[in-house]
């Protein structure tokens, strides 16, 4: 049962993430498609980009602590991308350079999102699996 409810905290953390990255790629179509200014699309950006590397910090150590050592493995590439990003600066959106680095901003957010689709399969895959047990 303990099992089961570490896998529905880490559906959870996961959700909350796709959520994040979801929105901060919305912000980022409106302001392509010239909806928003570039101001608000980087403050509501900036304002998610934090929230979103503590919930995959808490989501690493999370699998650390539970013993789940292949999605532990699994999220270190994320979490030392973001790590790296923040130790650089370059994890806030700039206003004055979002228009030039608005399809690098995309990309890296869409590869954020793929990676993170496919963890929750696996958290939910891993999760079935442990409830059939």
């Amino acid at each position: 049962m303990g099992d089961i409810l570490a896998w529905l905290i880490s559906f959870l953390l996961l959700f909350s993430l796709l959520a994040l990255l979801i929105y901060q790629l919305m912000c980022l179509a409106d302001l392509e498609f010239d909806y928003i200014n570039a101001y608000d699309s980087s403050s509501r950006i900036n304002m998610v980009v934090l929230p979103e590397f503590i919930i995959q910090a808490l989501l690493t150590s999370f699998y650390l602590v539970n013993s789940h050592w292949i999605l532990t493995l699994l999220s270190l590439p994320y979490l030392c991308f973001n790590l790296h990003l923040y130790r650089q600066r370059k994890h806030l959106v700039d206003v004055t350079e979002i228009f030039n680095n608005l399809s690098w901003e995309k990309k890296h957010r869409l590869l954020k999102l793929i990676y993170l689709v496919f963890s929750l399969f696996l958290s939910l895959f891993w999760m079935i699996y442990n409830s059939l047990d």
